[in-house]
């Protein structure tokens, strides 16, 4: 065999080899089974709102927002084997429950079950029902400080309020109405200016509010010293609908914990804080 020839064959042979290798794979029986299976998800659609909650109540009348902090994913606080998100959501059905007892106020909770909610959600559910008033509930833990107990009251702080109004007047100047008033077409500042005179009106009655829950729970809730608060929150940053967070105490002292856990507990709750509001209501009416 001369040497061309041999070069030949040895350029051939990775061809014949690999033509063998086809012959024999397709003579191989191939498992059907992953081949047609296809595991399909539905994503949530980019930006998709979330579904707003029914609504208790006769038409017409005011409208609080109950939000019970936390849940799904989160359990918020954890303490003596409680979790804050359990304990928000029984106080904010037995807030609800009573509120509709009465029957002069309508309401609504951003969730009535253990799934997660983002702070722009709860805020988002609040103005989209038209809410006219929107109260969190929340607990804490201490640590290892046991001895630390009682609940807070919160509204938003003055420099979060500006940077606040800021936002929403950078994002929503063209579309939204807030109060009532129309800001969509004008100019930048001019939108500015009335997104902040809204948040300054919502901030005093948030902090009406407060000062009534403080009045109405004395002797039936135990505060904090120094219970007034104010802090950059996001979930208080609505422009347009008064908004309190009430810490409603600590899971890791002893007495607060039987306090938010027992149906008595509870029912005080319930009892302090729809006074408070119906309160709030009736004073917005007379102003």
């Amino acid at each position: 065999m001369t040497i061309r020839a041999q070069i030949l064959l040895l350029m051939l042979l990775p061809v014949a080899a690999l033509g063998a290798l086809i012959a024999v794979a397709q003579r191989i029986p191939v498992l059907e089974i992953g081949r047609t299976y296809v595991l399909r998800v539905e994503l949530p659609q980019a930006d998709a709102p979330v579904a707003l909650p029914e609504i208790a109540g006769q038409e017409g009348l005011p409208l609080v927002v109950i939000d019970a902090g936390h849940g799904g994913h989160d359990p918020g606080a954890v303490g003596q084997g409680y979790r804050e998100k359990t304990i928000v959501l029984d106080l904010a059905r037995a807030l609800r429950d009573e509120l509709e007892k009465s029957g002069d106020v309508r309401v609504a909770l951003t969730r009535d079950e253990d799934r997660y909610l983002v702070h722009a959600e709860r805020v988002d559910i609040a103005r989209r029902l038209d809410a006219d008033l929107f109260l969190s509930i929340h607990a804490d833990s201490a640590g290892d400080a046991a001895e630390v107990a009682g609940a807070s009251i919160y509204t938003l702080s003055n420099q979060a309020s500006s940077e606040a109004a800021a936002r929403f007047a950078d994002r929503e100047n063209a579309t939204d109405r807030l109060n009532g008033v129309d800001v969509g077409g004008q100019s930048d500042v001019v939108s500015a200016i009335l997104v902040e005179l809204s948040q300054r009106r919502t901030q005093e009655q948030s902090a009406e509010f407060a000062g009534l829950i403080l009045r109405e729970g004395e002797g039936a809730i135990r505060f904090r010293t120094q219970a007034r608060r104010s802090a950059a929150l996001k979930v208080l940053r609505a422009p347009d609908v008064p908004s309190v967070l009430f810490e409603s105490g600590y899971i890791t002292n002893e007495s607060d914990a039987q306090r938010l856990t027992s149906p008595e507990g509870r029912a005080r709750f319930a009892e302090v804080m729809a006074r408070a509001i119906r309160i709030y209501f009736a004073r917005q009416q007379e102003s």
